[in-house]
């Protein structure tokens, strides 16, 4: 299985373009997580282009109004998602208006890092993180939370 994220716009502030480069480089060894950016505007410009860069697969939308998801379920579903032949999986995030209400409502799943509302480019270095802490348990390293 392949995790692309789609995000809106490649980082701008250093911060996270740092823990971008960190998170891709110790996934690399880990599984394909591949990382792909659509220009930035309005809502409606980018969840069509989000929309669009991601068909043909099982589609997660990163908005504050989703499921929140331990650590644990994320594994649950990437292990579920393993068992049915899902081959591609997507993770979308907006610019700072956010996903319209069509891509929500077209996603497979609507997933939040946390209730608040947080800017995009740190989303994608958290959705990295999760990401990397997902690849290390499907490969068996201990978890310190069990």
């Amino acid at each position: 299985m392949d995790f692309r994220i789609v995000a809106a716009a490649k980082p701008s502030i250093a911060y996270a373009r740092d823990g971008v480069k960190f998170f891709e480089d110790r996934l690399k060894p880990l599984g394909k997580v591949e990382l792909r950016y659509v220009k930035a505007g309005d809502s409606e410009a980018v969840s069509a282009r989000l929309l669009q860069a991601s068909e043909g697969c099982l589609r997660i939308a990163m908005d504050e109004r989703g499921e929140n998801w331990t650590t644990r379920e994320f594994e649950k579903y990437v292990r579920n998602w393993q068992l049915h032949s899902v081959k591609h999986v997507a993770f979308l995030i907006g610019a700072a208006d956010g996903h319209t209400k069509t891509l929500r409502d077209t996603c497979d799943y609507v997933l939040c890092l946390g209730r608040h509302t947080m800017q995009h480019e740190l989303a994608l270095v958290v959705l990295l993180e999760q990401l990397y802490r997902i690849h290390t348990l499907l490969a068996g390293a201990p978890y310190h939370r069990d």
